[in-house]
């Protein structure tokens, strides 16, 4: 449904990389799917559940919100 890409470069050259995702779920469900890790690697990942997209889409928004706080940006 919806995705958001950060990236984050570190003084040794890593590249950091952050995603957040939007999307329906088979029980009509929202799910908020986060990805993190260094690029070119295998990253780590969370699946959180909500009711309806409103509060799914708050969840997202405060993740991006973090992250651009923590140094991301977008690509």
């Amino acid at each position: 449904m919806a995705i958001c890409l950060l990236y984050r470069e570190t003084p040794r050259r890593a590249t950091w990389f952050y995603r957040v995702e939007i999307a329906m779920n088979l029980f009509s469900e929202v799910s908020v799917l986060r990805e993190w890790g260094m690029a070119g690697r295998r990253g780590r990942s969370m699946v959180e559940i909500y009711g309806n997209l409103r509060e799914a889409s708050l969840a997202a928004d405060r993740h991006r919100t973090r992250a651009l706080r923590r140094g991301y940006d977008r690509a």
